[in-house]
């Protein structure tokens, strides 16, 4: 919405500064962050009121969870995506597509995550969503999105699937890549999910993962700096910056209430919309593998979960204590803290391989 005054700037020079997407980048950043803080509180004032028990806590999961998690409430997303939509209305172009696509299809996700949420509050179980319905709804909502994205590039490069460390491989999918794109975003949205497990464990890998991909977009979408670094120049998608902006200030406001001992956890509502959104955002600027780096922790967390049901229902023993990866760690005697802080040190790790793939080409 800022973006206007740009037109402006004719008459008064300074308005100028609103063309710079670092500046409304940093802009998004402060928005997001001060209305989570200014209206947070209250929100969880609310839920805490309506809820009562709060969230279900899994009986199968660590004890001190039901003990120590017992009474908080839920659904702390709505607050991540309260100042995400107001930071991206207010900062980003939007007379940009890519903006409209991938602030839509968070919205959707968190939709779906809200319903979900909604259900294991007043049933007071941990069964939410069904399954495949859920999975359904989010296959449809991304492959809308995806289909959007190819449609807002140029054949063959947007259905074309690019390579980390390679600077002309291109892998031409046609329509199958509206099915990858879409399961790369299915599959980032569910890994987020069950990330969220500890307090603050989920909340900071995503904000590494959304300022490595804002810097991604900037570059990618900036046809000096693709050409100085050899990546593919995608038109239009520097403005994912400005949206990456609002996702890390929504989180570090969230973090506020987030970090242990929590005082709300953000549920299915924010994690499902935080991964989709990361995935939307590595589809559209063609870094959908980096994802995979950058993202790892995530990855690392759901294939703890598929090894372990496999395993179990295969041969009837267990490769881990407990699934995912983080409660694993738990019942070998690590603290909580210790977990979430050593998984953040991973993140950051991932995040700086990912950056690397940017140079070594």
């Amino acid at each position: 919405m800022l973006y206007w005054l740009v037109e402006l700037s004719d008459q008064f020079q300074p308005l100028n500064v609103f063309r710079y997407i670092t500046f409304r980048t940093g802009g998004a950043t402060m928005t997001a962050l001060f209305c989570v803080f200014l209206f947070g509180p209250a929100l969880i004032k609310a839920l805490r009121i309506k809820q009562g028990k709060g969230q279900p806590i899994r009986e199968d999961g660590p004890a001190s969870h039901i003990i120590e998690k017992q009474g908080t409430p839920t659904m702390g997303g709505l607050m991540i995506l309260m100042g995400f939509c107001v930071a991206t209305l207010l900062w980003g172009n939007l007379a940009n597509a890519y903006v409209w696509v991938v602030l839509l299809l968070t919205l959707g996700f968190g939709a779906i995550g809200l319903y979900d949420d909604y259900l294991k509050v007043t049933k007071g179980t941990t069964d939410g969503f069904p399954g495949r319905i859920r999975f359904t709804l989010e296959a449809i909502i991304a492959a809308i999105a995806v289909y959007a994205v190819v449609k807002l590039g140029q054949e063959p490069f947007s259905t074309s699937l690019t390579v980390p460390f390679f600077k002309n491989v291109l892998w031409d999918l046609g329509p199958v890549f509206i099915l990858l794109g879409a399961f790369v975003i299915v599959g980032a949205g569910n890994a987020v999910n069950l990330t969220d497990g500890l307090d603050g464990l989920a909340i900071v890998p995503v904000m590494i993962a959304a300022a490595t991909f804002g810097f991604i977009a900037y570059l990618v979408g900036n046809k000096l700096f693709s050409e100085y670094l050899q990546i593919h120049f995608v038109p239009g998608t520097g403005e994912l910056a400005v949206i990456c902006g609002a996702l890390v200030g929504a989180g570090l406001g969230f973090l506020w209430f987030n970090a242990p001992p929590a005082m709300i956890f953000m549920g299915d509502t924010g994690s499902l919309a935080l991964g989709g959104a990361l995935g939307a955002v590595a589809v559209a600027v063609k870094h959908e593998l980096v994802l995979a780096i950058v993202g790892g922790l995530f990855v690392l967390e759901t294939v703890s979960v598929i090894v372990q049901v496999a395993s179990f229902k295969l041969t009837g023993k267990r490769v881990f204590r407990m699934a995912p990866l983080h409660h694993h760690f738990e019942q070998k005697g690590w603290a909580e803290p210790t977990v979430v802080v050593r998984f953040w040190i991973i993140a950051v790790v991932l995040a700086m391989i990912g950056l690397a793939t940017l140079k070594l080409r």
